[in-house]
């Protein structure tokens, strides 16, 4: 288990390598804003709390990461390069003609996919799944699914959340990306959910709400859940384009292309905040 600065400094380099992949794909553009909110939760699942052997990716002991928010691949690829599931030169072809890599991921159970990303509200339904079929084998491992708060707009995210509570799920652990922008624009706007907790503790979960860019409160919320029969969610709040001021809380970087000028500034960004 990585500690407190292992963890910020792995944060850092997922950032940087986000937006180094961001630059590279060119005018075919990238989605930044839901990706750089999601580094801090990549960082600890992949850091401190998933069971996985990158050397043995189809493994029956593995935890199963689950991307139901399909918008957040700059991270997860980013994640699953640094922890040697996809190599440098896959993750240099990012949006390339031909290339293997897209915007929303695609199975591939030998670099660590578990699931194709894409139709919003889809892969939640598929970690119920995953996770009913690990507890009757009696396996002790858990799925991990992050959600986006914008995609809980989907009615088939609840229809997951009474299942997981139905079939006591406790080795299912959901996580919410917070950042209250939508494609559209404010979550708040579009479909008010008011408060996720509530609505999440409602449907029979055992609920965490913390800060989503804080890797000791997201490490804490991972390890002190309960030992009850009840599926577990970690609400994490966070800000969309985190670490960018030009990209923060602005829905039009929600999937943008990056200039040259743009990159330089944003990696010096990133740069002192992570010095700082």
């Amino acid at each position: 288990m990585m500690n407190t600065e292992e963890l910020k400094l792995l944060s850092y380099n997922l950032r940087k390598k986000s937006l180094e992949v961001a630059y590279g794909a060119g005018r075919n553009g990238a989605h930044l804003g839901g990706g750089l909110s999601t580094i801090e939760i990549f960082a600890v699942l992949f850091g401190s709390i998933m069971k996985y052997d990158s050397k043995n990716p189809l493994s029956e002991e593995r935890d199963r990461l689950v991307i139901s928010k399909g918008h957040c691949v700059l991270a997860y690829y980013s994640a699953l390069n640094l922890f040697g599931f996809l190599s440098d030169e896959e993750l240099a072809l990012f949006e390339n003609n031909g290339a293997f890599l897209h915007g929303h991921a695609t199975r591939s159970l030998e670099r660590g996919i578990e699931f194709s990303g894409g139709s919003l509200g889809m892969g939640l339904p598929f970690a119920v799944g995953v996770a009913l079929a690990l507890k009757r084998k009696g396996s002790p491992n858990k799925v991990y699914c992050l959600v986006g708060d914008g995609e809980c707009d989907e009615g088939s995210i609840w229809e997951a959340l009474m299942s997981a509570s139905h079939f006591g799920l406790n080795n299912l652990v959901v996580i919410v990306d917070k950042n209250g922008l939508q494609y559209d624009g404010k979550t708040s706007d579009v479909m008010s959910a008011d408060s996720l907790s509530a609505k999440f503790q409602s449907f029979g979960f055992e609920v965490s709400d913390v800060d989503g860019h804080s890797t000791k409160k997201l490490v804490n919320a991972f390890c002190s859940f309960s030992n009850t029969t009840q599926p577990k969610a970690v609400i994490a709040n966070t800000v969309k384009g985190k670490g960018v001021s030009f990209m923060e809380n602005v829905k039009e970087w929600h999937h943008s292309v990056l200039s040259e000028a743009q990159y330089t500034a944003a990696l010096e960004e990133i740069k002192n905040e992570y010095a700082n």
